[in-house]
């Protein structure tokens, strides 16, 4: 996993109707991009953390591609 400051860190729901928690990376602490990281949540709490398999990275250079409803 590799992040820039500004990206968003993605922990996607583990159950049915959970929604997934969007993050801003504020600070990386790992060598080269790697984690963990400093994040803000959307409702403001911040946080180190360290992703697992359920989450992802969004760039900030890459547009987000909409799922078709």
């Amino acid at each position: 996993m590799h992040a820039s400051k500004g990206d968003k860190l993605v922990q996607h729901g583990r159950t049915v109707g959970q929604r997934d928690k969007v993050a801003e990376i504020t600070e990386v602490m790992g060598a080269e991009g790697s984690p963990p990281y400093r994040v803000r949540f959307e409702d403001g709490h911040e946080a180190v953390c360290l992703p697992g398999p359920d989450s992802e990275i969004r760039h900030g250079d890459i547009p987000r591609r909409k799922m078709p409803r």
